[in-house]
């Protein structure tokens, strides 16, 4: 293809899959495109991990990793330490609202001694602040990425530098054209332009409306879309709109590779667009994920305001997901990050799959338009 992101890092497709799974992100690079470790749950003892088994098994194809360095957020306490007391670090009035939510609903209890060694495994398994990330890059500069994605704001210079020093590329993700122009100064190669329709972290703007206008806001700068893309349609109309390739997240959920559950899986196969919903009460910012009994909860008048980033999470992680996940496996309950486009995940396949698949679609939509314009 003739595309500048592809000659940038030697892939075949524009396609850049974000996954939490090793599994993905190394069959979306052996299939031509560019998998991304998302790290944002990840201990470091675990990133070292997970990169060198990716290292082990790409075959030498590039990869690339995905941090959270917002610009906004709360400490969880001097070098996290508070973070396995909740009695100490979330309101008493929040820590009740999910007890006796999920009391109600009868999701048994864990025993105090696994619920507190669960908690502390989930928990420590979640970076969210710009220290932890921190730690979290030093150790992949350890390994050869190819690329750092800064999910969360505009990636610091001296990172961009850094990385740049090594060969490495630098690119963030955008909700908005001053966002993007934003990172375009902090030095970054490329931007990602993700619209509201994707899973996690996302703006209110829809896909078709900020495409066009980060493409025009960082011209001559590269730029990805991304929210709610899982078809070669949808990467046709990236490319139109004046995008590079696309950056992918939700549909590799659907795959054999995924890390979710099996009973999430089922979930996310039963589910329509508008069950992908935008609410700040799994991780205190706006973050679209399955709709759930426990997403519901938080709209009732009752409902305590949001804590915020990462201390929501906290509460989310340490005194619902404990329960819900490795307890009882409550299927009211059970959410995950998800875009719109879930609703046209109705079965399980394959990684490269995926890839062919969307490839295929793309090439039918190329005829298409041929026939149409002439």
């Amino acid at each position: 293809m003739n595309n500048r992101l592809c000659k940038m890092f030697g892939i075949e497709v524009p396609l850049f899959a974000f996954s939490h799974c090793r599994d993905v992100v190394v069959e979306v690079s052996k299939a031509g495109g560019l998998g991304v470790l998302g790290m944002g749950r990840m201990s470091p003892r675990r990133v070292e991990e997970e990169l060198k088994w990716i290292d082990e098994h790409i075959e030498g194809k590039p990869y690339g990793i995905d941090v959270l360095m917002p610009t906004t957020y709360q400490e969880a306490g001097e070098g996290g330490a508070l973070k396995f007391d909740p009695e100490r670090l979330l309101p008493k009035e929040h820590l009740d609202f999910v007890r006796n939510m999920l009391d109600e609903a009868g999701v048994p209890r864990l025993p105090e001694s696994e619920a507190a060694r669960l908690e502390k495994e989930m928990v420590e398994e979640f970076s969210f602040t710009p220290r932890e990330s921190a730690q979290m890059i030093e150790i992949a500069l350890r390994h050869p990425i190819k690329l750092i994605v800064n999910a969360l704001g505009s990636p610091p210079k001296e990172l961009v530098e850094r990385a740049h020093g090594r060969g490495i590329k630098v690119a963030a993700l955008a909700g908005a054209p001053k966002h993007a122009i934003r990172h375009k100064q902090a030095g970054c190669d490329f931007v990602i332009a993700v619209g509201t329709e994707a899973g996690g972290h996302t703006g209110n703007i829809s896909s078709m409306v900020l495409w066009p206008r980060i493409v025009d806001a960082v011209a001559p700068l590269p730029v990805l879309g991304g929210g709610g893309v899982g078809r070669g349609r949808q990467l046709a109309a990236a490319l139109a709109l004046g995008c590079e390739g696309v950056w992918c997240g939700s549909i590799w959920l659907k795959t054999a590779q995924s890390e979710v559950l099996p009973e999430i899986k089922a979930k996310l196969f039963a589910a329509q667009p508008e069950d992908a919903v935008l609410t700040r009460s799994v991780t205190g910012k706006p973050c679209r994920t399955l709709r759930s009994k426990f997403t519901d909860a938080w709209d009732r008048p009752d409902a305590p305001k949001p804590l915020p980033a990462p201390l929501q999470a906290i509460l989310w992680w340490g005194q619902g997901r404990t329960r819900v996940e490795r307890g009882a496996k409550a299927k009211d309950f059970l959410t995950y990050p998800v875009g719109q486009i879930v609703g046209d995940m109705t079965e399980e396949t394959s990684v490269k799959q995926v890839v062919y698949d969307m490839m295929n679609e793309l090439l039918e939509s190329k005829e298409r338009l041929d026939r149409l314009l002439g």
